[in-house]
């Protein structure tokens, strides 16, 4: 309609290659909505007209050719298309270690029956006797065929994926075009889950229209479903931000397709979240102060809610929420603490009054730490432990919606993730000023960088397994490494013959050829300084994950005003994505900008 062609000549597709000249380039920055320059609406309201195509569902299942074959107990079976398709779940991940536990293929076999005909239940009663060999095999060559495919084959893959973006990829939302952050519905497969979760293996069904909510506004253009079929609701409530929700088998919960980060929705969210934190800032202070009085306090409640609360601040531990038991993978927080997860030690290598935590956090991560406490605090959890076996509540008068209710009255929208935001981002800001110094060269300022930025993510138990390239890529870049040293040596050894000839002739030529060759080192000891600092901050970065902490907990404009003070090139901090998803920040903050 002409709305919307007024839009996309308005607001043009944002994300195009710049052309040579980098002009478009420039014409695309002067053109990004600056939403947070414009006046934010109080009413409680998200957005007043929104316009979306709906999702992208799962392509059907295609049944595979007649060579691919299923044997059961060494005999060819024939398997039903239901019964097929679950099948071929399970071998395309055959050679994952998820396909040897005893859990995976017990929820799996269990779900996969649901599939099966009656004639198929009654043949096929064991997993064990099951062979998904060449089902595995085939799907390892389709694999490997997608990599050889010819650059044609690839760009028609790319254009149709392209085709697909601008059609659904955008939304109108109040004369603005956004992008949507995930579009595609996930497709049918086997559910994974952290760690050692009771559900691994369990089936994730096809989400079909009929189970799809729309959201957008009344006056706008509402997504058609496919033909034949309906929407499950379409709604008009612009008290949320999502476009589409289903709810997942697996857990129950629900799903949402939102916007991208890089809208306005997600960054005014982003900003009021680091401002909570900032607000958090100007009275912890009297916080701090109040629970170390409680620690004091008559009632055992008061004590155990106090002793929480600084684990939570000097620890930044998860509150830890209250879940079904098994349900869900034996995951804890703070309040959710057991007796088995914490050993007290009145003295250790030389220090006094000794926690040591272990257990495993959100997404089955294991938190291990010992950390020495102050006096009172100690006192009390030998007090918490007293008659108590293992798996018995550490705080057993608190939970997560009493400590939560507390934090509330300390400060408006005060929460246990407003202490991590705080705690991280002044851990950034605190590091930053101690690890730069002013004489260094730009890596050697972004090895200080990242080293501010893992002080957080160790701080935030944000681990990651070891990249399984890892050696690999640390063997390439030594190489690299040795080949630059080589390469000096040789340049420093050219510069001393250079210098020799001058000495010697004092003409021209030859002073020219000491100040090519005096360059020459330089330029190679600054690529070989560049090629050790990667190493160094690879190898210290090997079981850490910076990510999360950059995205989640760190207010970008600390980031932005080091970059800026420093004279450091933004995208030596934040990649593309980044750099739209913090625009605001970008925009705002000044090199004098303070948590």
């Amino acid at each position: 309609n002409g709305f919307q062609l007024r839009l996309d000549t308005l607001f043009p597709y944002p994300y195009k290659k710049a052309g040579a000249d980098g002009k478009k380039a420039k014409k695309e920055t002067e053109e990004k909505w600056k939403w947070w320059e414009e006046e934010r609406s109080t009413d409680g309201s998200k957005w007043k007209f929104l316009e979306h195509k709906g999702p992208v569902l799962a392509p059907p299942y295609e049944p595979l050719p007649g060579h691919v074959r299923f044997f059961y107990d060494g005999k060819l079976l024939r398997l039903s298309a239901p019964a097929e398709e679950v099948a071929t779940f399970f071998a395309k991940m055959l050679d994952h270690e998820y396909t040897t536990k005893e859990m995976f293929r017990k929820n799996f076999y269990k779900d996969w029956r649901k599939e099966m005909t009656s004639e198929e239940k009654s043949k096929i009663t064991d997993i064990n006797k099951c062979n998904f060999t060449e089902m595995s095999e085939y799907f390892k060559a389709q694999s490997e065929a997608r990599k050889q495919m010819s650059k044609d084959e690839k760009l028609k893959i790319k254009e149709e994926n392209e085709r697909i973006l601008q059609e659904y990829g955008f939304c109108v939302m109040d004369n603005h075009k956004e992008r949507i952050g995930n579009f595609r519905i996930e497709p049918p497969g086997l559910f994974r889950g952290r760690g050692d979760h009771p559900k691994m293996g369990m089936l994730k069904r096809r989400i079909r229209p009929e189970d799809i909510i729309i959201n957008c506004s009344k006056d706008s253009k509402h997504p058609k479903p496919p033909q034949g079929t309906r929407w499950k609701e379409v709604r008009h409530d612009n008290k949320v931000t999502w476009l589409v929700s289903w709810t997942e088998n697996i857990q129950g919960s629900i799903k949402y397709i939102m916007l991208n980060p890089s809208s306005r929705i997600k960054g005014e969210k982003d900003w009021q979240k680091y401002e909570t934190a900032r607000r958090l800032k100007k009275c912890v202070d009297r916080l701090r102060a109040q629970y170390r009085e409680d620690w004091k306090s008559k009632e055992m409640r008061v004590r155990q809610r106090a002793v929480a609360l600084y684990f939570i601040d000097k620890l930044a531990l998860r509150a830890g929420n209250e879940k079904e038991e098994g349900e869900t993978a034996d995951t804890v927080g703070c309040c959710s603490l057991r007796v088995e997860h914490i050993k007290l030690y009145p003295k250790m290598d030389d220090q006094e009054y000794v926690v040591e935590f272990d257990f495993l956090g959100k997404d089955s991560i294991r938190y291990y730490n010992k950390m020495p406490v102050e006096k009172r605090v100690f006192k009390n959890l030998q007090l918490f432990l007293e008659n108590k076996q293992p798996e018995d509540d550490l705080f057993d008068r608190l939970n997560t919606s009493i400590l939560n209710k507390h934090l509330q009255e300390l400060m408006d929208g005060l929460t246990a993730k407003v202490f991590r935001t705080y705690n991280a981002s002044i851990t950034l800001q605190q590091q930053l000023k101690e690890l730069t110094s002013p004489d260094e060269s730009i890596p050697a300022k972004i090895l200080s960088y990242n080293r501010a930025n893992r002080a957080v993510a160790i701080l935030c138990n944000h681990q990651r397994a070891a990249p399984k390239t890892f050696e690999k890529s640390m063997q390439n870049l030594q190489t690299k490494i040795d080949e630059k040293q080589k390469q000096l040596w040789a340049t420093r050894k050219q510069l001393k013959g250079a210098k020799t000839e001058h000495k010697a002739s004092h003409d021209d030529r030859s002073k020219k050829m000491v100040e090519v060759k005096r360059k020459a080192v330089q330029r190679i000891e600054e690529q070989l300084m560049k090629l050790q600092m990667q190493a160094t901050d690879r190898e210290e970065n090997k079981q850490i994950a910076l990510g999360t902490s950059k995205l989640n907990y760190l207010d970008p404009r600390i980031s932005v005003a080091w970059v800026k003070k420093w004279d450091v090139p933004m995208e030596k901090i934040y990649n593309k994505t980044q750099r739209e998803k913090f625009a605001w920040a970008i925009d705002m903050a000044e090199e004098d900008y303070e948590f």
